[in-house]
């Protein structure tokens, strides 16, 4: 599997965003139309995409748009960049106020909030045709299907875990105790062992759904259903429990960076190209980005979070963590939807997963990862030995919020391993 040879989308879980390098062909997405999937609409030749870019080169979203308009000269595609540290928000009130572009990109399943499936069941997006559905990577169809309509396209699927610089000759541990020790090693010598945006809750969100996937799902990769079902808490859970004390352990062993707890996204970013930290937590593509990035002066790779104890089976979280949806308001329905269908074929999905350092929507068993940044982790992927980002599943997205905002009380010592487990369940009868 080849890797990208430019610097792709640095996810919103992961880096600061900027509207800038946008490619704009024409005019923004235009006023309410029929949410009928487009059915009773003409074809426009044109419609627009809003998505997060993270710098000024283009991300595979851009390069798969102008590939389409190379191939149809008759379309005109308009790229509308957003904040990445916004953007889920942003795109919310723009569909609320049926402004929105007429595809944008989305989170499938529930946690967030511009999560698939409530803005399906809100009725601000429109259903998807059959190619959406030949695309859903295996068992993820609660995570896109509503009433048995499809409302979301995968693009990619993303290993989440953590991107390590494997330069400087550190052997990755293979314990949380090799961890910790790995930790003051690298504080001796004026670095971190990992960087993370200790003021951003979806930075150390992503930073405890990783912990969680040996702690939790491990065990139990139902927990979620048996949550749903009222049979478990967070509260109760030795897992989630011991999920937030390796936090506590990690900041006391020095894990993080000086200043963690009031750090935003650019401090992953200097630490990481500076040398200065060697691995963050996110999704596999930004291994592949800052490669890239870097010129050949690093490498960095995807590993799984650390078992608790030597000798625990290795698991990790791999998902589709992007979608295109369609806004219910379109009035370009028709060529939008062409446009997905194009972007559902093998060669599309394949280069749009390339460009973006993931793995393609389907046909991983029969991937050759060894000369790949997930080489480390190939043997979880082959296994099956992972399961979906916990918060897609989740009711609403103040569960997320409660625990990236507790992590945050955790780092500043504002908040306890119990309060914060009190506020998720508390949030998840919300």
């Amino acid at each position: 599997m080849t890797q990208p040879r430019r610097p792709a989308m640095i996810r919103t879980a992961v880096l600061a965003a900027s509207a800038t390098g946008a490619l704009v062909l024409s005019g923004c997405a235009g006023a309410a139309g029929p949410a009928d999937g487009g059915q009773d609409q003409t074809d426009t030749k044109e419609f627009s995409i809003s998505f997060g870019p993270a710098n000024d080169e283009k991300t595979g979203y851009e390069i798969l748009a102008e590939q389409y308009m190379q191939e149809n000269p008759d379309v005109t595609i308009t790229m509308n960049p957003l904040p990445g540290e916004t953007y889920p928000q942003a795109i919310r009130t723009q569909l609320q106020a049926g402004n929105a572009s007429d595809l944008f990109v989305a989170a499938p399943g529930t946690g967030q909030p511009y999560s698939l499936v409530p803005l399906a069941e809100a009725g601000l997006i429109s259903p998807l045709d059959g190619a959406a559905a030949d695309v859903i990577p295996a068992g993820s169809d609660d995570l896109f299907v509503v009433d048995g309509e499809v409302y979301g396209q995968a693009l990619s699927v993303a290993f989440v875990a953590n991107i390590f610089n494997t330069t400087p000759g550190v052997e990755y541990p293979a314990d949380l105790a090799g961890l910790l020790d790995q930790c003051a090693a690298a504080q001796a010598e004026g670095r971190s062992f990992f960087v993370i945006a200790g003021a951003v809750p979806i930075n150390t969100g992503i930073m405890a759904q990783s912990i969680a996937a040996t702690r939790v799902y491990a065990e139990d990769p139902d927990w979620n259903d048996k949550r749903a079902a009222g049979e478990v808490s967070f509260a109760d859970s030795e897992g989630w429990q011991d999920t937030l004390e390796t936090v506590l352990a990690l900041d006391e062993a020095g894990c993080f960076q000086a200043g963690a707890e009031g750090a935003g996204f650019d401090a992953i970013t200097n630490g990481l190209t500076q040398g200065t930290s060697l691995g963050m937590f996110g999704p596999s593509g930004t291994a592949s980005e800052i490669n890239a990035a870097a010129g050949g002066h690093a490498s960095f790779v995807v590993e799984a979070f650390p078992v608790e104890t030597e000798g625990d089976a290795r698991f990790g979280l791999a998902s589709s963590t992007y979608a295109y949806a369609l806004s219910a308001d379109s009035k370009n329905k028709v060529a939008a939807l062409k446009f997905l269908d194009w972007m559902a074929e093998p060669e599309q999905t394949a280069r749009f997963a390339e460009i973006e350092g993931d793995l393609p929507v389907s046909g991983i068993d029969d991937l050759d990862l060894a000369d790949s940044v997930f080489a480390p982790v190939e043997d979880i992927l082959k296994s099956g030995s992972y399961a979906p980002l916990p918060n897609a599943t989740w009711p609403n997205a103040a569960v997320y919020d409660a625990l990236g905002m507790g992590v945050q009380g955790l780092l500043t010592g504002q908040r306890t391993v119990d309060q914060v487990l009190a506020d998720m369940d508390a949030a998840w009868g919300e």
